[in-house]
C-alpha cells in the first residue's frame, strides 16, 4: 500500500512539473468550435476525452459479462438445490434396512 502511496505522490509531483513547463497558450481548432488555453490544459481535456470515449466502446463487453456472471451464479444454485436434494434421496434410500432373498437351491442327485 505504501508503494501505491509514493507511486501517486510521484505521479503528483511528475503532473505539476509538466503543468508549470506547459502554460504556453493555444487555440485548438475543431470545425466551428475554438478552444483557447494552454497546452496542459488542452493536452489533459484530449486525454480525458480519450478516457471517456474508451469506456464507451467498454461498456457493452462489461454489461454482457455482468449478465451472464448472474446468469452463472442462478445456474451454480440450481444445481447446488439439485445436489441437496439427491443427498437426501441417496441418504434415505440407505437408511432403509435391505432385505436380501436367497434364492432356492438346487439339489443335484
Amino acid at each position: 500500500m505504501i508503494l501505491f502511496m509514493l507511486l501517486g505522490a510521484l505521479l503528483g509531483a511528475l503532473s505539476v512539473i509538466f503543468v508549470l513547463q506547459n502554460i504556453t497558450p493555444i487555440t485548438v481548432t475543431f470545425l466551428t468550435w475554438h478552444i483557447s488555453g494552454s497546452l496542459a490544459v488542452v493536452l489533459f481535456l484530449a486525454l480525458m476525452a480519450g478516457v471517456v470515449i474508451t469506456l464507451l466502446m467498454l461498456l457493452p463487453g462489461l454489461i454482457r459479462d455482468e449478465y451472464n456472471y448472474h446468469q452463472l451464479v442462478k445456474q451454480k444454485k440450481q444445481v447446488e438445490d439439485e445436489l441437496a436434494t439427491t443427498r437426501k434421496v441417496i441418504n434415505e434410500v440407505a437408511a432403509r434396512p435391505v432385505v436380501v432373498e436367497q434364492p432356492p437351491q438346487q439339489v443335484i442327485l
